[in-house]
C-alpha cells in the first residue's frame, strides 16, 4: 500500500453558543481535515483546527508544503515521515502552526496503519484497557448563572457522566468558590469535578483561590497561571493539596520535559495537535510515566480514546463535543460513565462525508 495524494478540506463547526473565554468569545472550531488516500483504496484521517477561523490558511499552507514528504510512502513507514518532517520544519521551530501542521499528517498515517494491519490504533500499540474514564468538558462556563451551573450540571450526571469540568475566574474568590459550591452540591460527592482557570492568576492569587477550594474534593485544577511560566506553575502546585493538572498549550517532547523538571504540574495534559501528532504523543506519555505522573488528554476524543486505552498512566480522557457534529458515530458511555473505546480499525471513529458538505467553507 502507498500513499498517493493528500486531500484537505477546510470545516466550520459553528457552537451552539457562542462561549466567552478568557482571552476571547469563541464562535466556532474551524478545521482542517487531512485525508491520504492510497492506491489500495483505504483512507487515513486527521485533523486540526483554530478557533473562529483565525490563521486557518496558515494551518493549510503548511499541511499543504509538507505533501512531498508523506506521497509515495507506505503508511507502515510512519516514523519515516515524522522525523523527515520534524526537521524540514526546524528553521521556522518546532512550537506553532509548522508542528500543529505536522500533526494532522501524523494522524492520518496512525489511521491508515490501524486500517492497515485491521486493528484499532489501540491494539495496534497494545491496549491496556477497553474502557477510559471521560470526563465532560466545553460548558459550565463563567458565563452561566449558578442556577444555570446546577441545571447543566444535573443534565451531564443524567447523560452518564462521572466526571466533568467547570471554569473559574470571577473577579473575586469568593464568587468563584460559590459556585463550585454550587456545582457540587449539585453533584455530590461521587462525581468527580475538574476546575479550569485558563492561565488567569498569579501564582499568589491561585494559591489563596486553591486553599479555599480544597473542601470540594478537585480532581483537579488547570492552568492556574500562564502556561509557559512553569516556575510559578510549580509553586502552585507545591502549595496545594488539589492536584494542578496543565500543559495542553505546550509543544512537543522539549516542553514537556520542561514541566517535568520543574515538577510544575501533578498531571500533564497534552494535546494531540500541539505535540505534533500521535508520534511524539506517545513518546511524552511514556516520558511522563518514567516520571511517575499521569497525563489526561486534551481534546481529539475520536482519537485520544485509541491512545489513552493503550496508556497506562492516562487517568482520563476530555470530552468537549466541539468536533462530534463531523463524525458519524457518537462518543459510547457505559453503566459507570467511562468511555468505551472503540473497535473498528484506525482510530475507529470516521468523517461523515454529508456532515463534511454541510460544514464545507467554500473558497
Amino acid at each position: 500500500m502507498k500513499i498517493t495524494r493528500l486531500t484537505l478540506k477546510v470545516v466550520s463547526v459553528p457552537l451552539p453558543t457562542p462561549i466567552p473565554s478568557a482571552r476571547i468569545v469563541i464562535k466556532s472550531a474551524d478545521c482542517i481535515l487531512a485525508m491520504l488516500e492510497t492506491d489500495e483504496g483505504p483512507v487515513g484521517e486527521g485533523m486540526v483546527f483554530t478557533l473562529n477561523g483565525h490563521r486557518l490558511s496558515v494551518l493549510h499552507e503548511t499541511l499543504r508544503s509538507l505533501e512531498p514528504l508523506v506521497v509515495g510512502l507506505e503508511p507502515g513507514m510512519s516514523g519515516a515521515f515524522w522525523s523527515r518532517a520534524w526537521a524540514d520544519i526546524a528553521f521556522l521551530g518546532h512550537r506553532g502552526a509548522t508542528v500543529v501542521g505536522l500533526s494532522a499528517i501524523d494522524m492520518a498515517l496512525w489511521d491508515l496503519r490501524g486500517k492497515q494491519a485491521g486493528l484499532n490504533v489501540s491494539r495496534l500499540i497494545g491496549a491496556c484497557r477497553d474502557r477510559v474514564p471521560i470526563y465532560r468538558s466545553g460548558s459550565l462556563r463563567l458565563s452561566s448563572s449558578i442556577d444555570q451551573l446546577q441545571k447543566e450540571a444535573a443534565g451531564f450526571v443524567k447523560d452518564g457522566y462521572r466526571a466533568m469540568k467547570m471554569s473559574l475566574g470571577k473577579p473575586s474568590a469568593r464568587e468563584d468558590v460559590a459556585r463550585v459550591r454550587a456545582v457540587r452540591e449539585a453533584l455530590g460527592p461521587d462525581v468527580r469535578l475538574m476546575a479550569d482557570c485558563n492561565q488567569q492568576f498569579t501564582a499568589d492569587r491561585a494559591i489563596r483561590l486553591g486553599r479555599q477550594l480544597e473542601e470540594f474534593d478537585l480532581a483537579w485544577i488547570e492552568e492556574p497561571v500562564p502556561y509557559h511560566d512553569h516556575a510559578a506553575e510549580a509553586v502552585v502546585a507545591a502549595a496545594l493539596d488539589t492536584p494542578i493538572a496543565s500543559g495542553e498549550s505546550e509543544y512537543a517532547r522539549f516542553g514537556m520535559l520542561d514541566m517535568l523538571r520543574h515538577r510544575s504540574a501533578d498531571i500533564l495534559m497534552p494535546d494531540l495537535q500541539r505535540m505534533g501528532g500521535p508520534t511524539e504523543f506517545l513518546k511524552v506519555a511514556h516520558l511522563a510515566e518514567v516520571h511517575n505522573t499521569p497525563i489526561s488528554p486534551h481534546l481529539f476524543t475520536e482519537m485520544s480514546l485509541s491512545l489513552a486505552a493503550a496508556l497506562p498512566n492516562a487517568i482520563y480522557a476530555e470530552h468537549m463535543p466541539w468536533f462530534a457534529p463531523l463524525y458519524g458515530a457518537p462518543i459510547e458511555l457505559d453503566a459507570d460513565g467511562n468511555a468505551v473505546v472503540p473497535t473498528a480499525p484506525g482510530w475507529g471513529y470516521a468523517f461523515d462525508p454529508q456532515a463534511v458538505a454541510r460544514f464545507a467553507v467554500q473558497g
